[in-house]
């Protein structure tokens, strides 16, 4: 885990920055792998037991593409404002409605907070919600699977749904009695 000890911020401004190397995050069970280095950089600003982190985590996602199952690279470039405060104790918490600043704000506990936890989000967050590998992806064939980007296949594409099959064995009477198909 990748843990940022909060004892050691002393003063009310600091700066944080590091680089990690995409084997950093190998083991994750996420829809994506890490592809290129993770920079990570951001100021801390502290007021009491509670912290405020601004910065950004810039790195290369690779993932599946949506219509082609091809793996593809899309790169993060993610702005964050946090607050982090510490885990109110379970006798404390209390239901309270909520207001704009709960959603830029977390938790944190035994005077630390999980920066893997903190960039995975961002992460997801960078996520398209259909990522295609381009544009004008084809997709697969739904009957052989072949990759239509690459090349055609010789699969038949005009299905017929067999549940209107009786249909089309129905004729229509035209006012006058003659029949129509």
């Amino acid at each position: 885990m990748l843990l940022l000890n909060l004892t050691r911020i002393r003063t009310p401004h600091e700066r944080f920055e590091h680089v990690y190397p995409p084997e950093t995050f190998a083991g994750d069970s996420d829809n994506f792998v890490v592809a290129a280095p993770t920079a990570l950089a951001f100021d801390i600003y502290k007021d009491n037991d509670q912290f405020h982190l601004v910065g950004r985590v810039e790195t290369t996602l690779e993932l599946p593409c949506s219509r082609c199952l091809e793996p593809f690279r899309w790169p993060i470039d993610a702005a964050f404002d946090l607050r982090y405060q510490p885990r109110p104790s379970e006798a404390t918490e209390q239901e309270h409605e909520l207001e704009d600043n709960d959603f830029t704000s977390a938790f944190y506990e035994n005077s630390t907070i999980d920066l893997a936890q903190l960039m995975r989000e961002q992460f997801y967050l960078s996520l398209p919600m259909k990522p295609l590998c381009r544009p004008d992806c084809r997709g697969l064939c739904p009957q052989c699977g072949t990759n239509w980007n690459r090349g055609a296949c010789a699969c038949r594409h005009d299905w017929d749904d067999p549940r209107l099959a009786a249909l089309k064995t129905l004729t229509l009477k035209k006012p006058g009695g003659s029949t129509r198909n």
